[in-house]
Formats: structure tokens, sequence, C-alpha cells
């Protein structure tokens, strides 16, 4: 049995200080801290995926495009990871144990094969960081629970737009989804 950690959406748009839809200075705070847990994960040898948003700009069969502003488009600088996640990625993906993949939606299980990696890999420890805490975060924990992987929630590696939010979503993980908070 094993160990993954998901690093959800950590990208220029959504943390940088001009991303078109940043968390801002708590997003932003929690770059070492990101990097910190990769690491250790990493030298375990136990996964780290990182789910990571795509969008092309005025999908008209995408929902979010109604939503928000277009975000984390293929090939530009708003999609890249942010800060010290990007040179940590660079030097470790390599889809054995450190594995980067598209999303299209909020849930990082929706359209993508992360439960059938997770079984192959006989992963039943569950961790989650990144961003937003109350939407991609939030959503990939409900699927996570729904299909009954144990969920550890990182607070201090969490963050989104606004602490209502995020303090919502905080209890939601705990009381709802019984997911540990580290």
């Amino acid at each position: 049995m094993s160990k993954a950690l998901l690093i959800i959406d950590y990208t220029n748009d959504f943390v940088a200080p001009t991303g078109a839809l940043s968390a801002g200075a708590p997003a932003q705070a929690i770059a070492s801290r990101i990097v910190e847990l990769a690491e250790q994960f990493r030298a375990a040898g136990d996964f780290v995926f990182l789910p990571t948003d795509v969008h092309v700009p005025g999908d008209p069969y995408h929902p979010e495009t109604k939503l928000f502003p277009p975000h984390n488009v293929r090939g530009t600088w708003g999609r890249e990871f942010y800060g010290p996640l990007s040179p940590w990625v660079a030097a470790h993906a390599d889809a054995r144990t450190v594995t980067v993949f598209d999303k299209t939606r909020y849930s990082s299980f929706a359209g993508t094969p992360l439960d059938l990696w997770l079984r192959e890999r006989a992963v039943d420890d569950l961790h989650l960081v990144g961003v937003c805490t109350d939407i991609c975060v939030l959503h990939t924990a409900v699927d996570a629970y729904n299909l009954s992987y144990p969920l550890t929630i990182h607070q201090d590696a969490v963050a989104t737009f606004k602490p209502g939010g995020q303090a919502w979503a905080l209890d939601h993980f705990k009381t709802v989804l019984n997911a540990s908070l580290a």
C-alpha cells in the first residue's frame, strides 16, 4: 500500500499576482509548503500527481466559459506551474512517481485516468493540496470520498479567493467527507 499527493491547479493563472483567476497572497504563501510536501512524498518513494486545469478560450461546450474569464490555456504562461513548483516539476516529472496530467473539470477524477492510476499503484492514503480549496480541491475530495479513498487535506497548503470559502471547505472536508486535516 502507498500514499499519493495531489497538487491541484498550482499554476500562474490561479496563483500569480497577474494570473487570470488568482487567489492572490494566500495562494502565493503556500508555495514553499507545497514543494516541501512534494519532495517528502517523492523522497519516500510515494507518488505525486499534478492534475492541471486546461481550457480552450470561448469553448461553447464547457460550462466554465460562462462563469470565468479565459484561464489555464494550453501553451500560455498562465498554465505554467507557479514559483518554486515549476523547477521542482521540471527536475522530477518522470511519469513513474511524479506525473503531470490535464483535467478539464473541477474534479481531478472527472474524465481522467486518475482513479485507475491510484488503484494500479495500490494507493490507500490520498493527500490533497493546491487551489482553490472550495472549488477544485473540494470537487476532487468529494470524488475521492465517493471512490472510498481515505483523505488528508493539508490545510497549510490549500488556498482560495475568500476566507469564508476556505473556512467552509475545511469544515466540509472534516465533517462531511471524514477527511483528516493536517
